[in-house]
This record gives structure tokens, sequence and C-alpha cells, in this order.
């Protein structure tokens, strides 16, 4: 019934879509009227934020999630616009009467309005002939204005009081059709333009008050009821900047910047102004670097605006807006708060200009673009690096103009990991230049500051630098670009021979590739992918089975080189379904299942020894080539009839995350496997 329910509600989202001649507005109320259809004809189905007095005809998101400005909401019914109700009879079956504007102002609820129009001696005027638009503020409007503006229109009536509603009038007749988005009306005070917005949400403002009765028409008109008393607009953007001092600072960046035609100009701008305050909450260095720097200071202040007008009142979810500078600002709100990127920073709203509106703000939004490298690791998600790179006395890099591009690991990388040079180990995460991931190409070779050569591996669903893979999207900042990884990097340190010589597991190996004759192919240039058995992996073997291996050369070379793989495959390269050809034999087949490598069913039990010629991963078991009848499903042990759905979701996995493993668990794996060799061993 649930899904039924889902599939109808799709349906009915979207019939009711915006297309053709049908207005976001005409869109929503329609939908509004579907949703109330069950309570009679006419009806609305109305949502109101908890703890709100201000209410929303539903759209089908809203309705959806049955959340406003991130507050659940009451439904509530009332009849649509143009409708009343009939005592007796369900919904509201009969159409309101036509009469003039003055008479609907009142029968819409707008009764102050017609009370101050009384006292201005606009009665007559909008009683009479003609065709006006009046935006009527609702009594709560009236209601909010502050003592001191009220009272100045209450005691001089004949002037500023009708001058206050011919601001609000419009002399031609509008329908909310009508009323697009980023249009203007003169309006019959002096002929002062209003401002309209029609946004794709379906809420339409006039000079940032949103309409909250439309269409409500008169015998001489039209009425539109707003939710705030509007006042004129002459200045733009950068004139109301001028003005005032709360924002001196913001004023002086902006002439710094040459920026003062762009808010001068035409055009329609969402500027989100930093107050001095917001200026005062950053570090002074940090500041003066900014300021002192006419590239960052610009991208800084183009970071604040948006080159489209959007009032407090259209934003009833979180809402990606891109900036002048080129990112994407998340603007939301949460009950009567608006925020950005989360925070609620905003503290004064809808400030309108000729140009655009302007919203304050207490916190200043520094771009990535503007940031020196430590700034970026710092603001992102790989706390653990950045102390380690601070500690190791790399600050002076990290803060300065030179191009680096930074290898940043995840916290959990460094789970468990114990001694070693730290300093070292860190110096080799920065790599020289300002790189992007966009532009390395598989066998790259990239230098780090301590002169030790990487080496770059595409692979289909991810990019990795030796063991090290990409864990995120790249973070360019002013000189340097940041790029986090998921693990702790280890360049190469020898050939493949020099790794497997210097671990202690694989003492049975060495030996056995000397008597096979194979120290030469493992000490020479190349790109091998070894699958290097244990001592443990000798050790399930019987004796009998053991020197009978030894000394036959031949057989010991072929299992050696089933081992050996064409080509460098590391962890994070293989994917749901890999196949790399052994030196000798048929495929290998490779899969993961719960963050564990798997090669022709066999666990990978220590991944990425990285050499100059090739990868070690150690097994812990003799890999053996699969079964004919099996050979088509997953060398991880995926029976074949679950293959699709385990495929694809394991295959998600990978894609949607690089190679994000879960180190905890992985350290797991490796520490349980070490105690079963130790066992076997004893």
């Amino acid at each position: 019934m649930k899904s039924t329910g889902v599939l109808a509600l799709l349906l009915v989202c979207l019939w009711w879509s915006p297309s053709g001649g049908r207005s976001p507005y005409q869109a929503v109320l329609q939908h509004s009227r579907v949703r109330g259809r069950q309570q009679g004809p006419n009806v609305c189905a109305m949502q109101q934020p908890r703890g709100s007095d201000k209410k929303y005809f539903a759209n089908c998101k809203q309705w959806y999630h049955r959340k406003i400005c991130n507050q659940p909401t009451v439904v509530t019914y009332e009849c649509c616009p143009g409708y009343e109700k009939i005592p007796g009879e369900r919904g509201c079956p009969a159409a309101l009467p036509l009469v003039n504007i003055y008479k609907t102002v009142g029968a819409v609820g707008a009764s102050t309005t017609k009370m101050y129009a009384d006292r201005a001696q606009l009665r007559e005027e909008i009683e009479g002939p003609g065709s006006f638009t009046f935006f009527a503020p609702s009594n709560e409007a009236w209601a909010a204005l502050p003592t001191e503006i009220l009272d100045a229109l209450v005691s001089n009536v004949n002037i500023e009081l009708l001058n206050a509603l011919h601001y609000h009038m419009i002399a031609r007749r509008l329908t909310s059709e009508e009323l697009k988005h980023g249009s203007s009306f003169s309006s019959m005070y002096q002929d002062f333009h209003v401002h309209v917005h029609h946004y794709s949400n379906g809420i339409v403002t006039v000079n940032c008050a949103r309409l909250i009765k439309a269409d409500q028409h008169a015998t001489n008109g039209m009425v539109h009821v707003v939710d705030r008393v509007i006042t004129a607009v002459s200045n733009n953007v950068h004139a109301l900047v001028d003005v005032d001092d709360e924002l001196e600072t913001l004023r002086t960046a902006i002439a710094a910047a040459g920026l003062s035609n762009v808010l001068e100009g035409e055009g329609q701008y969402t500027v989100f102004a930093p107050t001095n305050e917001a200026f005062r909450k950053i570090p002074q260095e940090t500041l003066n670097r900014i300021l002192g720097d006419p590239v960052s200071l610009r991208d800084l202040l183009n970071y604040h605006m948006v080159k489209n007008v959007r009032c407090a009142e259209s934003i009833v979810s979180g809402t990606p807006m891109e900036t002048l500078q080129g990112a994407v600002l998340e603007v939301g709100c949460d009950g009567e708060r608006l925020t950005v990127n989360g925070e609620a920073v905003v503290v004064k709203k809808d400030q309108l200009a000729t140009n655009g509106v302007v919203h304050y703000i207490d916190r200043l939004l520094i771009p990535d673009s503007a940031k020196t490298l430590l700034e970026l690791a710092e603001s992102s998600n790989v706390a653990t690096a950045s102390r380690m790179f601070v500690e190791a006395g790399l600050s002076h890099h990290l803060k300065g103009s030179e191009p680096l591009t930074m290898l940043a690991p995840l916290d959990d990388a460094f789970t468990g990991r114990v001694g070693g040079d730290m300093g070292k180990v860190m110096t080799n995460h920065i790599v020289k230049g300002q790189l992007s991931s966009k532009s390395l190409y598989h066998n790259q070779e990239l230098e780090t500051l301590a002169g030790v050569k990487l080496r770059v591996f595409v692979y289909r669903n991810n990019l990795c630098i030796e063991n090290a893979c990409l864990a995120a999207h790249d973070k360019t900042g002013r000189y340097g670009t940041l790029l986090t990884v998921d693990h702790v990097l280890s360049p190469p340190t020898g050939t493949l021979m020099d790794v497997l010589k210097a671990d202690e597991r694989f003492g049975v190996l060495v030996g056995a590739i000397q008597l096979a004759g194979m120290t030469e192919l493992l000490n020479q240039p190349g790109a091998l992918t070894f699958f290097a058995p244990t001592d443990a992996a000798f050790q399930a073997m019987t004796q009998p089975e053991v020197n009978k291996l030894m000394r036959d050369r031949q057989q010991l070379s072929a299992l050696l080189k089933y081992h050996l793989g064409e080509g460098m495959v590391v962890s994070g390269g293989v994917g749901a379904h890999t196949r790399i050809t052994p030196l000798q034999g048929d495929k290998l087949e490779l899969g993961v299942r719960n963050y564990t490598v798997f090669v022709n069913r066999v666990p990978v039990a220590h991944g990425d020894l990285m050499a100059t010629n090739g990868v070690v991963h150690a097994v812990d078991s003799l890999v053996k080539p699969l079964p004919p009848k099996v050979e088509r499903e997953q060398a991880d042990g995926t029976p074949a009839h679950l293959r699709t759905s385990s495929s694809s979701s394991t295959s998600s996995t990978r894609s949607d995350s690089g190679s994000f493993r879960n180190d905890d668990l992985f350290q797991k794996v490796i520490q349980s496997r070490s105690s079963r060799m130790m066992n076997v061993a004893q």
C-alpha cells in the first residue's frame, strides 16, 4: 500500500509540474487543490511549519517530506483563492462576489489595509473606475512594522501613509501569471518600481514580500495579499553598502578589488555581505594575506555574490547557488533563520536594492581558491594529517606561495600506525607542482619535496598514487591542491625481491624463488603484481607435498609464475570483477568483499607492499585455478545466482567512494591472520 501511495504521489507531481504556459505558482496551487479535493470542491491543502504562523500551498517536495525550513509541518485545509464556504455544504463551492478593490481587500482578510485606505482617503480611488493591482499587506504585516515607522505613517496620513499605499499599487491589472521572474513595474508612487520574483518552487515575491493570497479578482483590478509592508527602493547594491557603517570593511575590500562597477551596474545579484564583525573574526594573519593579494581578495568577494536575486522568503529548503567565483553555496533555512553552508550566519535579511538583494552575515565565507594548503587541510576531513604536517615542520611550505600538491590521508588511515620517521613520511605526502587529479595519467611520475619519485595508477573506478587512492574531490587553493587519499602513502623501498627478503613472513617463498631460478625476474625493471604466499601458506601443505614441490624446479616455477600477474594492481584498483593475466597459466580473478581483496577466492592477508618493479599482496594460501564450473562466478566466492545484486552493490561501493576502506577492519584481518600464522609455526 505504501509503494502504491508513493507512485500516486509521483504521478501527481509529474502531472502538475510547471509546463507549457502554467506558472510555478499556478502549478503549486493546482497541486494543493488536488491534495485538498477530498475535503470538497475548491479546497487547498496548506502546510504550516510548527511554531510558525506562515502557511504555504503544498508543493510536491514539501508534501512528501512534511518539512519546510527543516521544521515539521501541520497540514490544514482552506478555501482556494477566490472561493468561500456555504453553511451546510462541503468544501468551498461558492465563488467570492466580484466587488471593487476596496471591498475585496476587506473580504480577503486584509482589514488593516482597508482601514488605512480609509484614513488616507484612498477609498474613493480604489472603489472607482480604473484598472489597478493592489499588493495589500496582511494584518500581520502591519503589526510587524517597527513602531517608529508605523507612527510616522499614521501621523501624516495624507502624505506619508497615502504614498506608502500608492507604492503598493500598479495602474494596471496583473495576475500571478504576469508577475514574471525578474520583472519590475512602475508603482503609483512617483513611478518608483516594485520588483517581482517568481521562483521555480511557486513562491512569488514583490520587493521580497511573499504573496500569500494571490489573484483575488475585483471589478476594477486585482488584489494580491502580501506578508510584508514594502518600501520604495532607490539605491543600487553598491550604494546600499556605501552608506552603511556596519559594512565599512566590506566597502574598503570592494574598492580594493575593483568590484564597485559590478555592484553599480545593471543585473540581478544576491550579496551575502560580511559585516565588520565578520572580518574581525578572521585571524589577522589570514586577513592580511587575503587583503594583500588581489586574486584571493577578488575570489573571496565573488564567493559572497550570486548572479540572481534570492529573497529570504523564497528559501524553504537547502538550495545550491553558484557564486560569481564559480563555487557553490548551499543556502537554506532552519525555522526563521537563513543558513549558508549549514550555518545560521545571516543576521539581517532582504535589504533590497534596484539591482539585487543584500543579506548581512556575521561570518566571512572563504572559498578554497583563496586558501593556503594548510588552510585547505584544516577545513577538510584530514585533521590528523594537518596536525602531523605541522609537527613535521612543514608549515612554511604549506603557508607559502610555492606551487604544491598535498596528498592528505583520511584520519582513519593513521589508525594503528606506529614507528617510522613521521617527518619523512609526511614530507613524501607533498608533491612538487600544483596538480589536478584530472591532469594525472597512468604511469606518470611525481616528485615529492624529499625528491622521492611516486607513480600514478589509473584504474577503471579509481586513481591511485602508489598504494594510496583518491577518497574525495580535489580542493584547489590559491597556490596548492589538496588530494585526499585513503591510506598513508608507502613509496617503494626496493625491488620485489628486496621487499620479500625484508619481510620475515616470506622466508620459504624466498628460498623457493631462488630454487626456481627466478631471482633475476623479480629484480629486473617491470610492473608485476605478486600474490606472494607466506610461510603459513606452505605450512598448510604436508611435508611430502612441500618436498616434492621443491625438488621439481619446473613445477615450482610454474606455481610461482601463476602467482605473478602482468601489470600493477594495488588494492584500490580492484573492482567487483577484475581479471589479470599470470606469467604462466590461466587468468586470475580478483574481487572485493567486506573490504578484503580476493584472488581466485583466496583472501589477501596484507596488501600493497610497494616495490620499484611491482606490488606484493601477501596470501596465506596457495592460489589455485578456479574450477571450470565456477569460472563465471565472482573470484570472491559469490554464487552465480546472487552475482548480479552482489556485484552491483560492491561495484557501487567502490565507484562511489573510490577505495574507501575501513582500516580498523582491515587491521583486524591482518592481526587475526598473523596470530594464526604464529599458531601454525608453533
